[in-house]
């Protein structure tokens, strides 16, 4: 391989390469890429972890997978497609979950370099915050169609992955799901809430039945319709869903009209809701009329998927995906439950076809199957040879970070349309240091909590809040001041509080939650806020700047100028303002499998962006939580020096957009 034959390299690198050890974590659309880099580069000692199993959609852009490796373990087979280019290589392969306790700080010491091609933010936050304790340099990596990006994350010399907020995923408040949808996505996330009703694992906060609880419909005009025919309508009675389904045997005429006919006729009985909408027009199985789409059979499933069926054909398709999963579904052992996947033609044909039967219904634009895929799934596509061109960035970069030259370590771009100095790889001009108000690389990691403390729960917190919305593992919570125990990580033990309201728990406005997650060294300062949240806001708010809070009358006096903390000091122009004064704004795109960030100056074309970068303190996981001393920090982070180097590494296949 090139680092064994002399002259390819030089001695320096040449031996470094040989002698370091990398972590691999991701074995998709990049994971490959960047483990055949490694091979044929000549690093010698490498391992790599995944949890996922091969689909025969990864087989166009993952080459290190074939037809006959379909349900194998992604990491041990890329670990043996890898070692047919160089027998002479250690590779070890994991095929588990990076976010488990059987790979702590001390799993993530042992490395020179950690590569991320993750595909979801959790796991990318977990690695950034064990590398950062770890003092691991990672190199973050992701693409979105024709768009790649890769970046170094170093602890106390770039940003971290969490240094910049994230677009939230989208989410829509449930009163407009089951009343008054207004757009095609509303229907569809209606339709994977029916498939899971019926099918899948069942929510409560996935009810597909009309909400008499919607404000705007009024207390009286809900409870009026609630009580109207009430032992004559399945959806009045409030019946389970899926054991009423059970009890007509999944007929399709039966479920068709009470979901399309009834359930939308007893929206209508709520007045108050089409005041100011045009009301649904409710429709029966045997009524459905021919459209003027052309109902003609395509034979080609590709050129079939991007066709908007006719009103029949879509009955016809709600119809047969129905009585397909309930073949499947029936053959389950007992409490066992299906699982909604895009890539699953029954699953898929019964959302399609019942958002657009929906859809046509409240008058809202009907959207091709491959359309209604792309939603369902929030898809960007992959594409082979951006993977390819992120995936050769990524092996360059750590070149760089084995030899410490960390300034020609900065963020690069791959864009499908040239800039302005015709370059379509695009590296950043500066590199953005951390920033000093992280709610997790700062030396005091705080963020302010705004929620409804009357109404939200304490299994809400740790669930939604915890480990969705900040990306913990195992989080222990106390109130401060008060030691008393509001979320244990021992199983069982905290148990007791989930259904209790924060209120109930004597948390409320004001408060200050200590939150301490072990299995990633991880503290943070919880202020919490109550507020009162509105039909369309969401039930809570995580703002990780507290200053964001002041009221405008008390911000407009700041000069203009950022201040820069006083405790880490910003040496970067590119953040605060460029040497020729031009103005500098910072655009994150994301998404459930990737993302990136754009940094965008005015008056320049084109110019592209950093994205995160990861610093944690240096503390064993082993240690469990202990009472700090006098002369020591409220929390486990210590603060870093700038030349302490650390490296990251990012996603692979796709991303939500911001």
């Amino acid at each position: 391989m090139a680092a064994q034959l002399d002259g390819v390299f030089e001695s320096g690198l040449q031996k470094k390469i040989t002698d370091s050890k990398v972590l691999v974590v991701g074995a998709g659309g990049i994971g490959c890429e960047v483990l055949k880099n490694l091979v044929l580069t000549g690093f010698q000692d490498i391992e790599i972890i995944d949890l996922d199993t091969i689909d025969v959609s990864n087989l166009n852009r993952q080459f290190l997978f074939h037809k006959e490796h379909v349900g194998k373990s992604k990491a041990n087979v890329a670990r043996e497609s890898a070692l047919s280019f160089n027998p002479n290589t250690n590779i070890k392969a994991y095929h588990d979950s990076i976010t488990t306790n059987n790979y702590g700080v001390n799993f993530f010491k042992r490395f020179s370099v950690v590569l991320s091609a993750l595909d979801n933010h959790a796991a990318r936050s977990h690695v950034n915050r064990l590398c950062l304790t770890a003092d691991v340099p990672l190199i973050e990596s992701g693409t979105a169609g024709y768009n790649g990006q890769v970046e170094l994350i170093k602890r106390g010399l770039t940003l971290c992955y969490d240094c910049s907020p994230k677009a939230t995923q989208k989410t829509f408040p449930g009163c407009t799901i089951r009343n008054t949808p207004s757009e095609p996505i509303h229907c569809i996330v209606w339709a994977k809430h029916l498939f899971n009703q019926l099918f899948g694992e069942s929510n409560e906060d996935e009810d597909v039945s009309p909400d008499t609880a919607d404000p705007e419909a009024g207390a009286e005009v809900g409870q009026a319709a609630l009580e109207k025919d009430a032992n004559e309508k399945g959806n009045v009675d409030r019946v389970n869903t899926r054991a009423w389904a059970k009890q007509c045997e999944y007929d399709p005429e039966k479920i068709f009209n009470k979901l399309f006919y009834d359930d939308i006729n007893y929206l209508l009985s709520m007045s108050n809701l089409w005041q100011n909408r045009n009301p649904p027009k409710p429709v029966k199985y045997d009524t459905v009329q021919e459209d003027a789409t052309d109902s003609t059979i395509i034979e080609d499933s590709v050129v079939r998927d991007q066709k908007v069926l006719s009103a029949v054909d879509t009955v016809k398709l709600f119809a047969a995906s129905l009585k397909a999963l309930q073949t499947t579904f029936t053959k389950l052992p007992e409490g066992d439950h299906l699982v909604w996947d895009k890539d699953d033609k029954d699953a898929m044909d019964f959302v399609a076809a019942c958002a657009n039967i929906r859809a046509q219904i409240f008058d809202i634009q009907r959207k091709s199957r491959f359309e209604i895929k792309s939603m369902a799934g929030n898809i960007i596509p992959a594409i082979a040879t951006t993977n390819a061109i992120t995936a050769g960035v990524v092996v360059m970069r750590a070149f760089r970070l084995l030899q410490e030259q960390y300034d020609k370590c900065k963020t690069v771009y791959v864009r499908l349309v040239v800039n302005g100095w015709n370059q379509f790889i695009v590296p950043e001009v500066n590199t953005i240091p951390p920033n000093p108000k992280c709610y997790v690389c700062a030396a005091k990691p705080e963020v302010v909590l705004k929620l409804d403390t009357k109404k939200l729960t304490v299994r809400e917190l740790r669930d939604d809040i915890l480990i969705k919305a900040l990306n913990m593992v195992s989080p222990d919570v106390t109130l401060d001041g008060m030691n008393s125990i509001v979320i244990s990580s021992e199983e069982g033990e905290t148990d007791c509080n989930n259904d209790k309201t924060l209120e109930q728990m004597k948390i409320v406005d004001g408060c200050i939650l200590k939150v301490d997650d072990f299995l990633q060294n991880y503290e943070l300062s919880i202020t919490v806020l109550h507020k009162d949240p509105g039909r369309e806001e969401l039930p809570f708010e995580v703002v990780a700047n507290p200053k964001s809070l002041k009221p405008k009358e008390e911000t407009e006096s700041v000069p203009s100028a950022p201040a820069l903390d006083d405790a880490q000091p910003s040496t970067s122009k590119g953040l605060n303002g460029s040497a020729n004064g031009k103005k500098t704004t910072v655009n994150r795109i994301e998404n459930d499998d990737d993302d990136f960030c754009e940094i965008v100056e005015e008056d320049s074309v084109n110019k592209p962006s950093t994205s995160k970068a990861d610093t944690t303190p240096s503390k064993s996981v082993e240690k469990r939580k202990h009472a700090p001393e006098e002369d020591e920090p409220a929390l486990k982070k210590a603060k870093v020096s700038p030349r302490e180097p650390q490296a990251t590494e990012d996603d692979d296949d796709l991303i939500i957009m911001d």
